[in-house]
């Protein structure tokens, strides 16, 4: 498979292993970042809002950081809040957070998902 995907996670994440394993098990080729250290820019995170059917898709809110903040202040943001802050803190956004080859976004690891858009 010629896809070549960018992949943020977090080392210290099973899930986000889990995915990366995937990809190299369906020999995708990817380009991997850490999500705390490089966060997906702004621009890709406004992109992201923009596509998920909810702004809560793109929080990771079993997170300590999604915790310290409170669902009440996130419910409250705007657009552009909610971008200041993910982009603040990676720890925020729900992960892995996969970009295609194509421009659309793949939240969490759900293997059947996956498989539908990279290997069809």
């Amino acid at each position: 498979m010629n896809c070549q995907v960018q992949i943020y996670s977090y080392s210290r994440c099973s899930t986000c292993r889990k995915a990366i394993s995937w990809l190299e098990l369906n020999e995708i080729s990817f380009e991997a970042f850490d999500i705390v250290k490089s966060p997906p820019t702004k621009d890709l995170l406004e992109k992201a809002l923009k596509e998920l059917p909810t702004r809560n898709s793109l929080f990771n809110t079993s997170g300590l950081s999604y915790r310290a903040l409170g669902a009440s202040v996130v419910k409250a943001m705007n657009d552009d809040e909610v971008v200041d802050a993910l982009f603040a803190d990676g720890k925020l956004i729900k992960r892995p957070f996969l970009i295609t080859d194509k421009g659309e976004f793949l939240i969490g690891f759900k293997p059947e998902v996956w498989s539908d858009l990279l290997l069809n």
